[in-house]
């Protein structure tokens, strides 16, 4: 068990693996009480090396990883990247590429709905991870064999699981399926969070728009306070919280403080002046800035028992084709669909089109049916 702590020892490890077609990669981190990841272990995999990198280790560079993670020769393969990749671009606005996520592939080649790492080793490998390690806090130092073992098997059975995935995906001619997928995964836009948009992560159940436009100035002022003093969002306001203090819109400390959870100190505070900025600010905006809940642009609402045949007929073309029904269309796609043939929904693009777009329209001008027979569904041609 390999456990890297410097850069010397760092860089001729990477500089091995530069000669991979591909490397395997995972990071353990701790994100509980902070804004920003902390990353507390980084895990690398070759063909016939593996490493546990310690970026607390003192005096440590990392620039040997991000060097390899940028190099256009090798395949970077993790298993649901999204977290491991906000990491990697927070730390050098660079990211990996190119890129295979697993987790993507697997539902490509029909293997489940955003299945787990764990779960995926066991199908295809026949291999049972040991999970005990699971909740470490990887923060902690010294780490012991037993966690830097649980680690390494998070890239080394990946080596396995990415071969066995490639070789499907060269069977089966699914691999231009992915490109779309792995285009999200490795955009910028995808880690850049405009605070102006951090709003549309709540639950409102007012369309109002003087009421929405407070949220959003409320939620842009929470998102930048987190990063400023890197600590979680719910440690500047509380999503109820904040949700209060838009319906209430105070124009005071005195208000502010009627706010549940809001106590007088807080409402006199600095914290209380930029929420009663803030909420200033929205009540300012004149009505065409206010925005939109994106429902409200659209009055009207799908015939419920044409989004259950669209539904059914999902799960039929998922099963037939082996892939998994969310990442052919959600329950988003099936609404628009079933409000408008040209809805601009992915579910009518591309490769999703010919596995279920095309009839899914069909379906709705009445050239195909639904029917059972015994304990299957068949698509019927009228």
């Amino acid at each position: 068990m390999t456990l890297i702590t410097s850069t010397i020892e760092l860089a001729a490890v990477c500089d091995r693996l530069s000669t991979e077609e591909f490397v395997c990669v995972d990071t353990e981190f701790m994100r509980e009480r902070t804004y920003y990841p902390i990353l507390c272990l980084i895990q690398i995999a070759g063909t016939s090396e593996a490493i546990a990198v310690d970026p607390l280790a003192e005096g440590i560079s990392l620039a040997p990883v991000f060097e390899l993670m940028a190099n256009p020769q090798i395949v970077k393969v993790f298993h649901a990247c999204r977290q491991d990749m906000e990491i990697f671009y927070n730390l050098t606005k660079t990211l990996p590429a190119p890129l295979f996520d697993t987790q993507i592939g697997a539902m490509v080649c029909g293997h489940g709905e955003s299945v787990s790492y764990d779960k995926l080793v066991r199908k295809l490998t026949g291999t049972q991870i040991d999970k005990s390690s699971r909740f470490t806090d990887w923060s902690n130092r010294p780490l012991s064999d037993a966690q830097t073992g649980y680690a390494l098997s998070d890239v080394t059975h990946l080596r396995k699981v990415y071969e066995l995935l490639s070789a499907q995906l060269s069977t089966n001619g699914r691999t231009s399926w992915l490109e779309e997928e792995f285009a999200v995964v490795t955009s910028p836009a995808t880690y850049e969070l405009d605070p102006q948009d951090a709003w549309l992560r709540l639950k409102v159940r007012s369309g109002k728009q003087r009421f929405l436009a407070v949220v959003r100035e409320l939620a842009a002022y929470r998102e930048l306070e987190a990063r400023r003093r890197n600590i979680p969002r719910n440690r500047v306001l509380r999503d109820d919280v904040l949700l209060d203090i838009a319906a209430r819109a105070p124009r005071s400390a005195k208000d502010l403080a009627k706010v549940r959870n809001i106590n007088e100190q807080f409402a006199a505070g600095r914290s209380g002046t930029d929420i009663m900025e803030a909420v200033a600010k929205a009540l300012e905006l004149p009505d065409e800035a206010c925005p939109q809940l994106t429902n409200d642009n659209d009055s009207r609402q799908p015939r419920p028992a044409i989004v259950e045949l669209l539904r059914v007929l999902l799960k039929q073309k998922s099963e037939e084709h082996q892939v998994a029904q969310k990442l052919v269309a959600n329950a988003a796609d099936l609404d628009a669909i079933a409000l408008a043939d040209a809805a601009d929904v992915p579910a009518l693009r591309g490769w999703r089109r010919e596995v279920f777009g095309n009839d899914a329209l069909a379906l709705k001008a009445g050239k195909l049916a639904l029917s059972a027979s015994g304990d299957q569904v068949k698509i019927i041609t009228l």
